[in-house]
């Protein structure tokens, strides 16, 4: 019997070292459903292999427009850093040899829409598919969360740079997924605004709406009234020096969020809300005397004069010259908090604009106080505060934007102790402001209503990138996947668990975000 077993020793050796690589595979996490993607996507197959990201990996084009190309070398210049590879790009290149990810456009199911993908990785190459450009952008995406974190990086890591295979089929609930930055109340120059287009991207949101006028600030510069941002861009809450766009930076925003296929929506918020344009041209004023700059944090003081002609030729210019710099479809009127204007004045007032933003060729957008008016089909009114309202809108045609304060606003403090935001509101908590469906908050709305989701950060108490980010992480990837992910794949509990693997991506990152309690962090 000994001697039978030392006769076959060798053959069970080789046996046995035959079956190393997929045990290894298997102890090593190859098993792509446990990736922890943030958003969840559609499907999830696995194969229980890798694919390896090497020096030798080529990126390959399905098709050679300046637009791919972009996109090999977006991709290309995401892995660099912390890789140390210089992917080379190859439009013509073979996929069978292997070794290659390849970005492919033209060949995918319909019902991916513009921004889906289908994402298939073997052990010697992974594929994009999608129906355009865009779809490709958000499967790499996935690719950077897919890879370990340490791919966040600014600096080479060591690797393996190692994607479990499988396929994935995605694409997004809503079609409109976005954040809201307030730069009046406190001013962030253009690169702290290329950082939050950047990590919006990062979770596959499409829309940042730019807050860019309100009592303290006037942020962008209009060159038929230049006053509004030689006076009204000087300040900001607490008194401190303000700033503003010029309209090349304005431009270069723009152009850095469409290469990141995010949308800039502008608002310029009124009738109310626009002391620092009161202080800017006196001729807004009932006197035609200019008021003071205002540095405080109060609301519902001020308001433009909707009887005076000069108004609406103000506003014009404003809206003619911003939509002229904004390719994006949507222009937003804010018409929110205007206490100082008489009902029977603001509903006048909010349908002369409206007519205003369509002659630019614009979607208008208000908040909810703008159901109030006769909304054109088309319009679109951003529930923040009463669901009647919300409600209104949609009896007239309008479609929702879903941003209710006491779940979706991230300047509301996380508890009692944080030490930045405010809490009128409420306290929301990671949980809290993940643990909601746009289609079921209000009876009477439903999915068929509402173009998407928006988280806005007003920023009374916000003065610094790293106040943003502490407000905005980790909350922010629970509301990109409200908008994206479908409501019967998301789960809390399973997905506190993921959001926790994402904490090692955020350090990499170097996002300051903040490390709530209720998320098991890895």
């Amino acid at each position: 019997m000994k001697r039978i077993t030392l006769r076959f020793l060798p053959l069970l050796t080789a046996f046995f070292l035959s079956l190393m690589p997929a045990l290894q595979a298997k102890q090593t996490g190859s098993d792509l459903s446990k990736s922890n993607l943030i958003p969840r996507p559609v499907t999830i197959e696995s194969t229980g292999e890798f694919f390896e990201i090497t020096h030798a990996t080529r990126i390959l084009l399905s098709e050679t427009t300046p637009e791919m190309q972009h996109l090999a070398t977006y991709l290309a210049g995401q892995l660099a850093p912390a890789t140390g590879f210089t992917l080379t790009t190859d439009p013509s290149g073979n996929s069978s040899s292997g070794d290659c990810i390849l970005l492919q456009t033209g060949k995918a199911d319909q019902k991916l829409g513009r921004e889906g993908y289908v994402m298939e990785i073997t052990h010697g190459s992974l594929r994009i598919s999608a129906n355009g450009p865009e779809g490709i952008f958000r499967g790499i995406q996935t690719l950077r969360q897919l890879l370990p974190a340490r791919i966040e990086k600014n600096e080479v890591s060591k690797g393996p740079w190692k994607i479990a295979t499988g396929l994935i089929t995605d694409f997004p609930e809503y079609e409109y997924r976005g954040a809201m930055l307030d730069v009046a109340r406190h001013f962030f120059g253009v690169q702290d605004v290329k950082r939050v287009i950047d990590l919006i991207a990062a979770y596959k949101m499409n829309v940042l709406h730019l807050h860019l006028s309100d009592d303290q600030g006037w942020r962008i510069e209009i060159k038929s009234w230049p006053n509004l941002t030689t006076i009204g861009g000087t300040t900001q809450v607490g008194g401190a020096k303000g700033g503003f766009y010029t309209q090349e930076e304005y431009k270069d925003i723009v152009r850095y969020a469409a290469d990141r296929y995010v949308t800039i929506v502008p608002e310029i918020d009124m009738p109310g809300h626009t002391n620092a344009a009161l202080a800017s041209v006196p001729e807004l004023n009932p006197d035609n005397q200019a008021v003071k700059l205002y540095t405080g944090t109060n609301v519902g003081f001020s308001t433009l004069q909707t009887k005076k002609e000069i108004t609406y030729q103000f506003l014009g210019d404003v809206i003619r010259e911003i939509s002229g710099m904004t390719p994006g479809p949507y222009f937003h009127v804010g018409g929110d908090e205007s206490h100082s204007t008489k009902k029977e004045d603001y509903i006048p007032f909010i349908e002369k604009v409206q007519d205003i933003v369509i002659a630019n060729g614009k979607t208008m957008i208000g908040w909810d106080e703008t159901a109030l008016t006769a909304l054109k089909p088309g319009s679109i009114a951003q529930y923040w505060a009463k669901a009647e309202n919300a409600k209104l809108g949609v009896s007239k045609g309008a479609r929702l934007i879903m941003s209710p304060a006491a779940k979706a606003y991230l300047d509301m403090k996380y508890n009692a102790k944080t030490h930045l935001g405010l809490k009128w509101a409420g306290l929301i908590e990671v949980d809290a402001g993940y643990k909601w469906d746009p289609a079921t908050l209000v009876p009477g709305i439903g999915r068929e209503n509402i173009l998407g989701v928006e988280c806005p950060l007003w920023s009374e108490t916000v003065v610094t990138i790293h106040d943003i980010e502490f407000l905005v992480f980790p909350r922010l990837p629970g509301y990109a996947e409200i908008g994206w992910t479908a409501p019967a794949l998301r789960n809390w509990d399973e997905y506190k668990v993921r959001l926790g693997h994402q904490g090692e991506r955020f350090k990499a990152m170097g996002i300051n975000y903040y490390p709530s309690v209720k998320v098991p962090w890895k």
